[in-house]
Formats: C-alpha cells, sequence, structure tokens
C-alpha cells in the first residue's frame, strides 16, 4: 500500500468511527448497525462475548432502557493499516432503570472515562470491544 492510500484509509476508518459514535449520539441504533459487520463481536469489560448483529442490537435495546449517554472528547486513534482503531472519550450518562445487580437508579448523574478498541474489515466494524472503570461508576451513582 502507498503512503497516499494507506492515510486515505485512515482517513475512512476514522471517520467510520466518527459516525458510529455520531450514531450513538443521536440515539440512532438503526444507523450504528448499519456500520457493523454482521457476524461483528461485542466484548465490554464487565460481561460476556456476544457475536452477531442481532446480539448487539439487543444489548443496545437493554442499555438504552436503563441510560441515557453523550459521549464528549472523542478521540480517535487507526492503526497505520486501518484495520485496527480505537477510541477515548467521557460518557456523561444519566441512570434511568435499575439494572440488576446494580444500585437503584434514581437518575444518577455521571461522567465517566472510557475506551473501545475496533477491528475493521471491509469497511465496517468487526468488533467492539469497550473498558471503564465500573467502580468509579457505582460510586458516582451510589452517592
Amino acid at each position: 500500500m502507498s503512503d497516499n492510500s494507506e492515510s486515505e484509509a485512515r482517513s475512512a476508518t476514522a471517520a467510520l468511527i466518527r459516525d458510529y459514535y455520531a450514531a450513538f449520539n443521536r440515539g440512532d441504533t438503526d444507523a450504528m448497525l448499519n456500520y457493523l459487520t454482521d457476524d461483528v463481536i461485542h466484548d465490554v469489560n464487565q460481561g460476556e462475548r456476544r457475536q452477531g448483529i442481532e446480539k448487539f442490537r439487543a444489548f443496545n435495546a437493554r442499555m438504552t432502557h436503563n441510560y441515557k449517554e453523550e459521549l464528549k472528547d472523542i478521540v480517535v486513534m487507526v492503526s497505520k493499516d486501518a484495520t485496527r482503531a480505537s477510541a477515548e472519550f467521557n460518557v456523561h450518562g444519566t441512570y434511568k432503570n435499575t439494572e440488576e445487580g446494580l444500585p437503584d437508579a434514581v437518575g444518577q448523574k455521571y461522567v465517566l472515562p472510557a475506551g473501545t478498541f475496533f477491528a475493521i474489515r471491509d469497511g465496517k466494524i468487526a468488533r467492539v470491544t469497550t473498558y471503564y472503570n465500573l467502580t468509579d461508576w457505582i460510586a458516582q451513582v451510589a452517592g
């Protein structure tokens, strides 16, 4: 790959990630799903691995029911070959409905640093792996 085509691939991957997060911030799950491969792998640091777009859709529905979140200060980084990317951001959220095994929800606000790693295949996101500090989140909402 020439330097120019590598640069174009990195730019396209960065735009893909930014568009994915723009859809997240709009609360547009259907748009988010358009950026994913059908066999997407989804990992979160406090949960099991999910594979497939329908499992991702179900996870998103649960999250939308329990939380209202907006990601701010998003910084996207892309590997030289554009097959891997990461994003660092701050989650500004409201805990709307109680999630089993977690503190009771009463509309608590929180700000939580987080990061996500991505694998990119054929211009779509093939893996989403998100990390955040659950202990910090619990301390914020447990008050």
